[in-house]
């Protein structure tokens, strides 16, 4: 059986959280966009936090709920990794370019679902 896209979003919370992410936040924007139900949003306080978060989102969803990522965008030399899973989409950014890109502003007519401070 799939597992449905907010049991996905959680399954990443849980696994960013688990890993000391900062300031997580799922935001259902379904009912305002065309190409994902769900963004998760999460700040890695280094290259090497970066990595280690997106690297374990990966690997704990592929053994525990048989799911491989969509999609790989940037990485963390760049400051901000994207992991494509279809129905959620995982931004990991460093702390100056989530501040950039301020996609919780950009997407702000979704809803918060868990908001990690």
């Amino acid at each position: 059986m799939k597992i449905q896209g907010i049991e996905l979003a959680h399954a990443i919370v849980g696994t960013l959280e688990e890993k000391k992410g900062e300031d997580i936040l799922l935001l259902d924007i379904g009912a305002v966009c065309s190409f994902t139900d769900y963004f998760v949003i999460c700040t890695g306080g280094s290259e090497r936090t970066l990595n280690a978060l997106a690297t374990e989102v990966q690997r704990r969803l592929r053994k525990e709920h048989r799911v491989r990522v969509g999609h790989v965008e940037g990485d963390a030399l760049s400051g901000w990794v994207l992991l494509d899973y279809g129905d959620v989409v995982l931004h990991i950014f460093s702390p100056e370019l989530r501040k950039y890109y301020r996609l919780e502003e950009l997407w702000q007519d979704g809803q918060v679902v868990v908001h990690l401070r």
